[in-house]
């Protein structure tokens, strides 16, 4: 018999931690997930991707637990509207991507489809905290990508007023992707995994009201 062959797709980036959590399941061994806000486009025009993450790999969650309390800080807001809060920044590599539909409960996009996109966190080469190195990994493969090195670019040094902008429009529509209350029907064929999705999620179900809601960061 010949050995198994696999063919491995990693993502290799740039972006802000948000939403560091442990996550419980009824079935299976709890797990440590986060968001990562990933950068990519025009240093002067920078959009955001968000990928939800499960963090693999024992260096990986040290360093996510080590810095939960500054990746999970709401901060405060200025007089001016900025929001001032801890900014945890790294480089780091995904794998096993897959997108899971979900259908928004609330708001502008009530009733329609969205995608959230689900990976693993298999490494984090770096951190810095307010444009602070705080960490970075002795040994870098030499297949990661030149965007993976923070001393290449300025803009990773010092961002721009439009890198900020495009970090808190992000924001704004993390909230618009995470709905407070989501309810679920036992009729749907899909009512399980829906299930462990929102507690994944960092939802908790309200008996009461029969709906589940998000529980604050």
């Amino acid at each position: 018999m010949s050995d198994s062959k696999f063919f491995d797709l990693h993502i290799n980036g740039i972006g802000y931690l948000r939403r560091a959590r442990e996550v419980s399941v009824r079935r299976g061994d709890a797990f440590l997930a986060v968001d990562i806000n990933a950068m990519h486009g025009a240093a002067d025009d920078v959009q955001f991707t968000r990928f939800d993450c499960r963090v693999n790999g024992a260096e990986a969650q040290a360093l996510i637990r080590q810095y939960m309390e500054q990746i999970n800080d709401r901060g405060r807001q200025a007089a001016d509207g900025t929001a001032l809060r801890t900014q945890v920044l790294v480089g780091f590599r995904l794998g096993d991507l897959y997108p899971d539909l979900f259908t928004y409960e609330r708001g502008e996009k009530k009733g329609e489809t969205g995608v959230s996109l689900k990976a693993r966190l298999l490494k984090i080469h770096w951190i810095k905290i307010n444009g602070e190195m705080v960490y970075k990994a002795e040994k870098v493969d030499d297949t990661k990508s030149h965007d993976e090195r923070p001393e290449s670019s300025t803009s990773q040094q010092h961002p721009s007023p439009a890198m900020a902008v495009a970090e808190r429009d992000c924001n704004d529509d993390l909230e618009d992707l995470l709905p407070e209350e989501v309810r679920l029907s036992k009729d749907d064929p899909d009512f399980f995994r829906k299930k462990e999705t929102l507690k994944a999620r960092g939802y908790r179900f309200d008996g009461n009201d029969k709906v589940w809601r998000l529980k604050a960061a």
